[in-house]
């Protein structure tokens, strides 16, 4: 009984191990057709094609299916692509006229040129609900396979004109492996290899202008073919002109409001000004949040936003300079008034002197004729005392005139002066601006 049950149970594992063979080569069978099972018999994924006679020639297209994000920050850009690649592979070769399209998975059985991209930080292939492949082969050998990628890619900026800037962005294909003596990129189509951008809408940017170019990629290790996409991304100005530029603006008309209110409204002069700077302030702050902070040169948002601040400052400063200036006239005022108070009353006294004694007027006169002869011998003195300092003398009048024309005789009228100047300077001042960016 024992040798029978042992042997009924080696014959059942026989028969469940040819079960399982005839199951793998009918899942094989099902996976690769007779014609790719004829294909790949003796196949070798891990030498290229024409290993023994040139390089292989591999063409590139791509469709650029969206562009996310553009980060001033990071100074890159995301865009999620389609990339498609063509290369001939002799032992591919079939009989027929028609393509074999094979699943995605199928690809790690083929060899595939290793492309990657150059300033690529990030990079994932979508796989849902599988990976996003597709490998396609004709009958003379030639190989499609396509794949859709999202990656975000390193793009150097220059803001010195921002927001009125342009920028030209680049995505490098190369060959990391391979160098040119054994693989050769080429864009299929030339500048119509890449497609997409006509129809893409961005947020903040327009595409002008894209191109492609092929080239060589030099390091240490050898020279690599290269593919070249650049494509020039102009700033829409829209935005910041509604966001930025017209409250700047509508601010320092705000502050030129105080030249139009009495100089004695202390507290209404001082809360205009003092509002406006701060205003300004914040928003001058706000501009600068969505920048990177270590950039050390200028953008053209920073010189508007301080010109602007510079007006409104200088309008807090001229009611200081008016308000000043009126309190020291009205000092100057009160001395005016004293003084002519003590002449009148020393008028006055030498009148009384006057009509108290009669032969006053015989004294003075002679005490007159002899401060007349005095006068005059003093006066040529002078003159011979201070011939050889005339020139000093002229220097410092000259000065005084000068300080003179700065001397206000009525602070009322500096409201009047800035009422003119500060509109005109600053209408000036923004023609010069906006004709510099956007025409230099």
């Amino acid at each position: 009984m024992c040798t029978l049950f042992w042997c009924s149970k080696a014959l059942f594992l026989l028969m469940f191990c040819r079960l399982m063979k005839m199951s793998t080569a009918e899942g094989k069978g099902e996976i690769l057709p007779p014609a790719i099972q004829k294909i790949m018999k003796g196949y070798n994924k891990y030498l290229r094609p024409f290993f023994d006679n040139g390089p292989v020639s591999v063409g590139m297209s791509m469709d650029i299916a969206s562009i996310d994000t553009i980060s001033e920050i990071n100074m890159d850009y995301t865009a999620t692509i389609f990339l498609r690649q063509r290369w001939t592979d002799e032992r591919l070769c079939f009989e027929g006229n028609k393509s074999l399209s094979l699943d995605g998975r199928l690809v790690e059985m083929l060899w595939v040129p290793d492309t990657f991209i150059v300033d690529s930080k990030k990079s994932f292939l979508h796989d849902i609900t599988v990976e996003n492949r597709l490998i396609r082969i004709y009958p003379n050998g030639t190989v499609l396979y396509a794949i859709r990628i999202t990656t975000t890619v390193a793009c150097s900026m220059d803001l010195t004109k921002y927001p009125m800037d342009k920028q030209t962005c680049t995505l490098q294909l190369e060959s990391w492996g391979y160098n040119i003596n054994d693989v050769q990129f080429y864009w299929t189509r030339g500048n119509d290899s890449v497609r997409g951008l006509e129809t893409l809408r961005l947020a903040q940017y327009t595409v002008e202008d894209h191109f492609t170019s092929v080239s060589e990629a030099v390091y240490e290790t050898g020279r690599y073919p290269k593919l070249v996409f650049h494509f020039e991304l102009k700033r829409n100005i829209l935005y910041f002109i509604l966001e930025t530029y017209v409250p700047s603006i509508l601010l320092v008309v705000l502050s030129w409001v105080s030249f139009w209110i009495s100089q004695s409204s202390v507290p209404a002069r001082i809360c205009i000004g003092v509002t406006t700077v701060l205003t300004m302030t914040t928003l001058m702050m706000g501009a600068r949040t969505s920048l990177p902070n270590a950039n050390c040169f200028i953008k053209a948002i920073d010189v508007y936003l301080g010109i602007c601040f510079s007006f409104i400052f200088g309008a807090l400063l001229e009611y200081a300079v008016a308000h000043f200036c009126t309190l020291h006239r009205s000092n100057l005022r009160v001395l005016t008034k004293d003084e002519d108070e003590e002449i009148e009353e020393e008028i006055n006294g030498v009148l009384a002197t006057i009509a108290n004694s009669s032969n006053v007027s015989d004294k003075i006169n002679k005490v007159d004729s002899k401060k007349n002869i005095n006068t005059s011998s003093n006066r040529k003195e002078e003159k011979s005392k201070h011939s050889g300092c005339s020139s000093p003398m002229t220097v410092m009048k000259r000065l005084f005139c000068i300080s003179d024309c700065f001397y206000v005789k009525n602070p009322y009228h500096i409201d009047n002066y800035a009422r003119l100047s500060f509109p005109l300077s600053f209408i000036i001042i923004n023609v010069f601006y906006w004709v510099y960016y956007l025409y230099f």
